[in-house]
């Protein structure tokens, strides 16, 4: 990285990576950081890695629901993570997909010149499917996956990472040569209620999805053979042998032990009958491994102090940073009208950004976790607070400017004495603004490890539980409005009384001879 061409917010990156990471004495366990994807397969094995490791006596986090395969395999191979649950099919036809790797022995040769290593299979195969209900199969005679094309009428939603991936619809539909163009793109587990609802027809399912019994779905057969096998194994750095080798030896431990039916039982278990990950997985290895697995299980409370410790540090770092910046690019911006027109049209731009993009956007340079979510909030929170510092500004009346000259004010004096103050109103309002802005889109940074209210939100959505997102929706929504509350309080204290609003809504300002030192 050339750094004479960094900008403020990679500095501010490293700053709350500075900030995040922690500082292990000589005597504390060595730390290593297991990621998952998300959807509750591989979360449940994501807490079974992050157990074994505990076991082994290591000091293990686990990134959960990290959103789709390239984010895991781009945080794998930057060391971000040591290890991940992945299927064999992924690995061929997705993420090496160019390599045209035929066998396992090349598929483990080209992870070894990335570094990187993978276990022997889990037990089961968790392929792609094509299902729907099975009265509506039945209705329309639907055995095998070319009988769709009988039926372009057909409603067909997918999981958006399988909308895109090269193993999944764009290449089903030519090799079978579908007809549908009514197709959507939506969350996997929302896709289920949208079938059980009647909204959609057919759906992408996972083999070992307990929703297939449990919403009477049918899997059309692949009768074209299709989809590739899509064994379960564990991805790591080969460097994880050198550095936490008992680690290894312990996950290791897994292959060939978690047969179809073990998995869909535990995925049962925590999609279907409330239970944690955690358990399911300490209950799993204490009865395969014969390990006696403290899972950790954490309270309510403790959970909601953590997620909102998260959310507070991602707010107050990025808003903070923000206000530094975007006030004096409004002074600049207000006082040199060319230039202000380059800032608020850059400042614009970003703001048109999408946010989960713009989140995403910033992993491969920053990285998974709070860096990429603080510099993607300070971005989005300084177009608010620029916008008004130079409307606040050009604002004022000339009569008033031109008293403060009159009495020979300097530049200088002249905006911390009279501009400023004048603009106060409008500069807290763009900075109440961003903030309100910045704690609502700061639940997207849990998609990318970053933790927050977004987190239960996730998981919520995942599990189809309302409680859990009313645990990260509501505390966000009330820490919305509490920021607001504290920002007019603060509006009313710092506002001269002879600079409030009066009567009309008119700001008032008179000067005298002691008001022209600076």
């Amino acid at each position: 990285m050339n750094m004479n061409r960094s900008t403020p917010a990679l500095w501010l990156a490293v700053l709350v990576t500075c900030l995040a990471s922690p500082v292990h004495g000589t005597g504390e366990p060595a730390s290593l950081t297991v990621g998952s994807k998300s959807f509750t397969e591989s979360v449940i094995l994501g807490e079974m890695l992050t157990q074994l490791g505990r076991q082994a006596g290591f000091e293990v986090s686990h990134k959960r629901q990290l959103g789709g395969t390239r984010v895991l395999w781009n945080a794998l191979l930057s060391g971000e993570i040591d290890a991940y649950p992945e299927y064999t099919g992924t690995l061929l036809h997705e993420t090496l997909v160019g390599e045209n790797l035929r066998t396992e022995a090349q598929l483990r040769q080209a992870l070894s010149a990335r570094g990187l290593r993978m276990s022997r299979t889990l037990g089961f195969n968790n392929t792609y499917a094509i299902g729907m209900k099975e009265e509506l199969a039945d209705q329309l005679e639907l055995r095998t996956i070319s009988d769709l094309r009988n039926h372009p009428e057909l409603v067909l939603g997918f999981g958006n990472e399988f909308m895109d991936r090269a193993d999944g619809w764009p290449g089903l539909q030519k090799h079978y040569r579908l007809p549908h163009r009514n197709v959507r793109g939506l969350d996997h587990d929302l896709a289920y209620r949208g079938i059980e609802s009647g909204v959609l027809h057919v759906t992408d399912l996972y083999a070992t999805d307990a929703e297939i019994a449990y919403y009477g779905l049918r899997a059309l057969e692949d009768d074209l053979q299709y989809f590739p096998v899509y064994e379960a194994v564990i991805l790591y750095r080969a460097d994880l042998e050198r550095r936490a080798p008992e680690f290894v030896t312990f996950f290791r431990q897994l292959a060939g032990r978690i047969g179809a039916p073990a998995m869909r039982e535990l995925n049962s278990r925590v999609k279907l009958q409330g239970e944690s990950e955690s358990v399911v997985a300490a209950g799993f290895l204490q009865a395969q491994l014969k390990l006696d697995i403290d899972p950790r299980a954490r309270t309510a409370w403790q959970q909601f102090w953590q997620h909102t410790r998260e959310h507070l540090l991602l707010v107050g770092i990025s808003l903070t940073a923000a206000i530094l910046v975007a006030i004096p690019l409004g002074i600049v911006a207000a006082r040199r009208q060319r230039i202000g027109q380059i800032v608020l049209g850059i400042a614009g731009i970003v703001q048109t950004i999408p946010s989960l993009a713009l989140f995403v956007f910033l992993i491969p340079l920053l990285g998974i976790g709070g860096p990429p979510a603080v510099v993607a909030l300070f971005l989005y929170s300084l177009l608010p607070i620029i916008r008004n510092t130079h409307a606040g500004l050009r604002d004022i009346a000339p009569e008033i400017t031109e008293s403060a000259l009159a009495l020979g004010l300097p530049s200088r004096a002249r905006l911390r004495i009279v501009e400023l103050p004048l603009a106060t109103r409008a500069i807290l309002a763009g900075i109440k603004t961003s903030a309100v802005i910045n704690v609502g889109t700061a639940t997207l940074a849990a998609l990318i490890g970053a933790g927050g209210y977004g987190q239960p939100i996730l998981t919520g959505i995942r599990l189809d539980d309302i409680e859990l997102i009313l645990q990260g929706a509501i505390p966000a929504a009330v820490l919305a409005l509490l920021v607001q509350g504290i920002f007019e309080l603060i509006e009313r204290s710092l506002l001269p009384r002879g600079l409030r609003p009066r009567g009309n809504g008119r700001t008032q300002a008179t000067f005298t001879d002691t008001d022209s030192h600076p």
